[in-house]
């Protein structure tokens, strides 16, 4: 879901709830975790996505991702944050903070000084990180030598 947002700001419960709709959209038959995710846009916009499990496990996609890659597949590549819900059979129970694969995708496209993320719980309450964070000391751009 790809949601228009120009005329207000998102608050991070805001985005929080998108990242919970976007759970419930979840395709995980084998671990029975739901994960939701909600990538705020520079300009506004909303991109949700959920994780999708395969039975051999290395092509599933986690919930982070999936958000990321149709933001960017819509030519979307400047964001501001993400909010991240999360728990077994859809039943959010703390913190369910992104992947290392997850956080180094966030690297190659986001400012890991200014870009947040909004780890939602089962309550109003949220855990706000920068990406910087989340991956102190992340493989960027900057390490290749080309």
């Amino acid at each position: 879901m790809s949601i228009e947002n120009k005329n207000a700001a998102i608050t991070p419960t805001e985005l929080i709830d998108y990242a919970k709709q976007a759970m419930k959209k979840a395709y995980c038959p084998y671990s029975g975790y739901k994960v939701g995710a909600a990538l705020l846009t520079k300009d506004g916009r909303v991109f949700t996505g959920c994780n999708i499990e395969n039975a051999s496990f290395t092509p599933t996609v986690c919930a982070e991702r999936t958000a990321f890659f149709k933001a960017i597949s819509e030519g979307n590549t400047d964001f501001s944050a993400i909010a991240i819900v999360g728990g077994k059979d859809g039943v959010i129970s703390g913190v369910f903070p992104p992947c290392g694969v997850c956080r180094q995708v966030m690297s190659e496209f986001c400012d890991p000084r200014t870009f947040k993320v909004y780890l939602g719980t089962e309550t109003d309450e949220y855990k706000s990180l920068t990406l910087a964070e989340l991956l102190p000391y992340g493989f960027s751009k900057s390490n290749v030598n080309i």
